[in-house]
């Protein structure tokens, strides 16, 4: 398995200009719930009516290709109150393109999607991308918690338990609204929702304009 499905402390302090959680307040526990990867018409509107249900807020990082060919999923995402970052246009990794290309796909998305804020594909980005993010004022916006639902070899139940075990208060989680993970999502994010709101958890969106928040 070539990935974690949760980001060690020791990890996140050496790399301070990202976010990767947001501070805790005990007496409100709060968790921010982030979908990568849509918008997407078979996934996004399902997930919409999931949260809904719960009267949950949420942050979707979209392809900038996604939005250009459903605007009226995208629009959808809006018009319900949950808030949008910047996945690059065409799903790029950082450590597979140059600055240049890696930062012109960054504003061909931006002219989709209007955010300061950016979750670069894969969590793969080289150093002077994040510079060169950081200098036109965007803010990297990472995870503590990652539910791995793209993983065929995993199930919905296993996708949860992975939250379930390190997700807390203030903790950022990453689920895909995307067709790759539609097999697990469906099962592991209506667990999330019940299991943190029987704790008494609020879901709320980032402030993506602001990053003070950031631990």
């Amino acid at each position: 398995m070539p990935y974690l499905t949760f980001i060690p402390k020791l990890y996140q302090a050496l790399k301070p200009g990202f976010i990767w959680r947001l501070s805790a307040d005990a007496s409100k526990p709060t968790i921010y719930l982030t979908f990568d990867d849509g918008p997407i018409p078979a996934v996004t509107p399902w997930v919409l009516e999931q949260l809904d249900a719960y009267q949950a807020k949420a942050s979707f990082f979209c392809i900038g290709d996604n939005v250009q060919k459903h605007p009226e999923v995208f629009q959808a995402v809006l018009a319900a109150g949950h808030t949008v970052g910047n996945h690059t246009f065409h799903h790029l990794k950082g450590t597979q393109h140059s600055l240049e290309d890696y930062l012109a796909n960054v504003e061909l998305c931006a002219k989709q999607v209007a955010s300061q804020a950016f979750r670069p594909p894969y969590g793969r980005i080289q150093k002077k991308q994040a510079r060169a993010l950081s200098r036109a004022c965007y803010n990297i916006i990472m995870w503590d918690s990652l539910a791995a639902d793209w993983d065929a070899n995993r199930s919905g139940q296993q996708c949860f338990e992975s939250i379930r075990k390190h997700a807390g208060p203030g903790s950022i989680v990453v689920f895909h609204d995307s067709i790759k993970a539609w097999p697990r999502l469906k099962e592991a994010l209506p667990l999330c929702l019940e299991y943190y709101s029987k704790l008494g958890y609020r879901f709320e969106a980032l402030k993506l304009q602001n990053s003070s928040a950031a631990e």
